[in-house]
């Protein structure tokens, strides 16, 4: 074959790659415009986010105490970080339909009829995951750190560092809260079977506090109130996933 011929078909080998990443970047830049957008409209309310977020610790505080700053920037970084990532955090279910319209044409019909079910429930329960976060494990968490120390000592906590704190462990129980989602798409897709994740479950509840004490403070009862929920998560993965068929084609292939 002459290099007359073979230039073409290179060139349209290469056009439908050009087509997806040119689509890429518009999902991209439509995600990114819609980040930017909403931090733009709370921007104004950055320092109430920052006090909502805050409240669960401020509560607890003994009279007289209060959040620092000890950094000169942090006044202003803060509430600004915090602001960035509750945009991302709100614009989760467009970043996600941003995604789903990229990939969905190369699904087949039953993919697509499973798929955006899981696309859904996966953001709610990752909003439900960090309001499980602040509305139970942070009032008995500061609690349990306010309460525990020296008498002699106050508690003045710096803003920065709390942030960082509070945000780490949103995510990590907002992942966590997928537990359901990845139960159920190890069954559906044939990895394993409903028995065989019941005989696992001792070293599934080992893994759980592991990822606990992996992605929480080193204490014990931040790695329990992450842990325990994930094995409870787990079971509910379990009891539903017996109600789980697995793909038409898996099925066929067996």
């Amino acid at each position: 074959m002459s290099d007359a011929s073979r230039q073409p078909d290179e060139e349209q080998a290469q056009a439908p790659l050009i087509e997806h990443l040119i689509e890429l970047r518009s999902r991209l830049m439509k995600a990114v415009i819609v980040v930017v957008v909403i931090f733009a409209g709370l921007y104004a309310f950055s320092n109430d986010i920052y006090r909502f977020v805050a409240d669960p610790l401020v509560a607890l505080l003994p009279p007289g105490s209060q959040m620092i700053a000890t950094e000169v920037t942090s006044p202003f970084l803060a509430p600004f970080k915090l602001t960035m990532v509750v945009a991302v955090f709100a614009a989760i279910p467009m970043i996600l339909y941003q995604a789903w319209a990229f990939i969905a044409p190369g699904l087949y019909k039953h993919e697509k009829a499973i798929a955006f079910p899981l696309l859904a429930s996966s953001i709610l329960l990752f909003y439900g995951g960090a309001a499980f976060a602040y509305y139970v494990v942070f009032p008995l968490l500061f609690s349990f750190f306010v309460h525990t120390g020296p008498q002699d000592v106050t508690v003045m906590t710096d803003i920065n560092a709390y942030l960082n704190f509070v945000l780490k462990l949103f995510f990590a129980f907002g992942v966590a809260f997928e537990i359901p989602i990845a139960t159920f798409l190890v069954i559906w897709t044939g990895i394993t079977d409903v028995k065989t994740l019941g005989k696992k479950r001792p070293y599934v509840i080992l893994v759980c506090f592991i990822i606990g004490m992996v992605l929480t403070p080193p204490d014990v009862i931040s790695q329990s109130l992450l842990a325990v929920p994930m094995w409870l998560l787990f079971e509910v993965g379990i009891f539903f996933g017996r109600f789980v068929r697995r793909r038409p084609e898996l099925r066929e292939a067996d």
